[in-house]
């Protein structure tokens, strides 16, 4: 491993200041795990020793700076539903300032109840993100190196874990290369899909953006700053892939490359028959010659469907497309693209021709588009700009996202559209299948046991004061109703994002993966400093010092 050097604030710090520290990291409580430490009655009241260490940190010197005010920003996030304030947001310039408050608030053992929390573009849903009164480490300030591009034969780039997606896009570009797999939108951060998994329509060819990664450096909960791999600290790059930011900040991470195309062929339609629908999408992600992109979305009781896809795509058969209509129905959407080059034109179409055939979509519903590789996955976008002037982007997002193993779909599927969700007018519903088998099986993410199992996103948004059926209370209440239906055993179905409240529901969702997950926090964040707003271990009763 490599070590970040002591910083420079130590010396500010008085002798007296020192020997209280240092006496005072002996104390432990008598809940903690695996101790040798004796219980030591501190001398000082707690409310003293937290004033003592507070003044302490502040005076520490950085590259980039620790910030007191203007920090509300840190207590906000895209699901808009929790908001606790920091104590104080780093603004770090490099990764010495990570490691040195890091390995400080480290030091200070049990006398201190700080936690780190590492946050990129605060796309967290459930305030996973979040560090109520402790320090809040704002990734995007963290851009350093600049991207170093490696053109040879596996080409990478190495790139600041706090570069947004979309700019690794745009430079990869410059190089006439490309990341493989992609997440559906591009403003997030490197750091923080890789701490979760990173899923979305290339996924089953590629595997999560997880997957496509050489290498890491990381600040582990102890401030150590170590570089991984699949060859070095294996286990450390297992353990943060996926990890939830539960055992270290990822600073620095090697992303595999590949040559970019340029164009895409978008193509959309629709299936009344859900087994029919997913037969289809199964199909595809089994194929080797397939689409790059397959992923697919329920319509339950929307109106003029087709016409609002007209502003975008073009019908294949206008008259049939005229008369189809979609009022009060449950439809299924398959969503496929096909990547190329111009001079390529000859025979895509004839390629795309004979993957439709294969398929047995509603004929008159086949709408095609044609857009450039960095339009079509920077589309997200798009509609984010729409709804921000609308006032509709910052308002809660209470979603549910759920791994659903092959065998459980169709129950599922018969079970909650048109049950449960009587219509999906408050935001789009995902569904694709993936195929595991293509995965790599040591990281952290869990999924469910099956080697084909489904990815379906409830992307609500809630509008502010409404008691209706856009409103949050019964967005809610609607999600409960999905997860108490979820919850029979025999569908082995598991959350991704997952959000829960006790450590019980955590060991519940980790199954027989819990050891190994909470052996490494001993490991590498034995005082639960990292990523509190995960709630999987708390810093009150974090594992002691072997």
């Amino acid at each position: 491993m490599f070590y970040a050097e002591p910083h420079s604030f130590f010396k500010q710090i008085t002798i007296a200041l020192l020997v209280l520290v240092f006496l005072l990291s002996f104390m432990t409580n008598r809940e903690h795990l695996c101790s040798n430490h004796p219980f030591v009655t501190p001398t000082m009241s707690p409310h003293t020793i937290q004033s003592i260490i507070y003044s302490s940190i502040a005076k520490m010197t950085f590259d980039g700076h620790l910030s007191f005010k203007n920090i509300e920003f840190a207590a906000k996030d895209f699901g808009n539903r929790y908001h606790y304030t920091p104590w104080a947001v780093l603004h770090p310039k490099s990764v010495s300032d990570i490691s040195s408050i890091i390995k400080y608030i480290f030091n200070l053992g049990l006398t201190s109840e700080l936690t780190v929390a590492a946050r990129g573009h605060g796309h967290s849903l459930e305030g996973q993100a979040q560090a109520y009164q402790g320090v809040v480490i704002n990734m995007e300030s963290l851009r350093v190196p600049e991207m170093s591009f490696h053109t040879g034969k596996q080409p990478y780039v190495d790139v600041s874990a706090g570069e947004l997606w979309i700019n690794v896009l745009h430079e990869s570009l410059k190089h006439g290369l490309a990341p493989k797999s992609w997440t559906d939108y591009l403003h997030l951060t490197v750091g923080g899909t890789l701490s979760n998994a990173g899923i979305s329509g290339q996924a089953f060819r590629y595997g999560p953006q997880i997957n496509n990664v050489y290498q890491l450096q990381v600040v582990t909960g102890r401030g150590e700053v170590a570089i991984c791999s699949e060859e070095q600290n294996t286990d450390l790059f297992h353990a943060v892939l996926g990890g939830l930011g539960q055992f270290g900040i990822i600073t620095q991470a090697r992303v595999a490359l590949e040559p970019a195309p340029k164009m895409v062929k978008w193509i959309r339609a629709l299936y009344t028959d859900f087994s029919t629908f997913a037969n289809d999408q199964e199909h595809l992600v089994s194929s080797t010659d397939s689409f790059d992109y397959v992923e697919g979305f329920v319509i339950v009781n929307r109106t003029g469907l087709l016409n609002n896809w007209r502003s975008s795509f073009n019908p294949k058969d206008p008259v049939q497309a005229n008369q189809f209509t979609s009022e009060g129905k449950i439809l299924f959407c398959l969503e496929v693209a096909k990547y190329y080059n111009p001079e390529e034109m000859d025979h895509i179409d004839q390629e795309i021709d004979t993957l439709l055939s294969e398929l047995n979509y509603i004929q008159s519903t086949l709408f095609q588009s044609e857009v450039s590789y960095v339009d079509f996955l920077d589309r997200v976008h798009v509609s984010e700009m729409k709804l921000r002037k609308e006032g509709l982007w910052e308002v809660a997002h209470p979603w549910l996202n759920l791994l659903i193993p092959r065998s459980s779909i169709d129950e599922f599927a018969r079970g909650v559209f048109g049950n449960i969700v009587k219509d999906t007018s408050n935001g789009p519903v995902l569904i694709y299948p993936v195929n595991k088998s293509r995965w790599k099986n040591k990281t952290s993410l869990i999924t469910p046991e099956e080697d084909v199992f489904y990815l379906v996103a409830f992307l609500s948004s809630a509008i502010p004061s409404s008691t209706g059926k856009d409103g949050l209370e019964h967005i809610l209440t609607q999600n409960n109703k999905i997860l108490n239906f979820c919850g029979r055993p025999h569908l082995g179905i598991k959350q991704y994002l997952p959000h829960y409240s006790t450590q019980e529901e955590w060991k519940a969702h980790f199954g027989t993966h819990w050891k190994v997950f909470s052996g490494r926090k001993l490991t590498y964040d034995p005082l639960a400093i990292l990523a509190p707003g995960q709630r999987i271990f708390h810093r009150q009763k974090a594992f002691g010092l072997q």
